[in-house]
């Protein structure tokens, strides 16, 4: 099992589903995300930005599929 698995099956399993399928960002961490993926597009990001961005859209990625995992759960039982 890859590590990522490991970690949206306990996410699914530990949280619940409704408290996971409402969790969001905070506002300051989204206005954050928009800067770094406007400054991508306009000018390019440095090393240390391009990686803060990056591990923001890996994150995502979790958050998905646990929410989606979790989603499962909760109507196959």
């Amino acid at each position: 099992m890859r590590a990522a698995d490991e970690v949206i099956e306990f996410l699914a399993r530990e949280i619940p589903a409704q408290q996971l399928a409402s969790f969001r960002a905070s506002e300051a961490t989204r206005q954050r995300v928009w800067q770094l993926v406007e400054k991508e597009k306009d000018q390019g990001l440095t090393p240390e930005e391009q990686c803060e961005l990056d591990e923001y859209e890996k994150l995502e990625h979790l958050l998905i599929l646990a929410k989606a995992k979790a989603g499962t759960r909760t109507t196959h039982g």
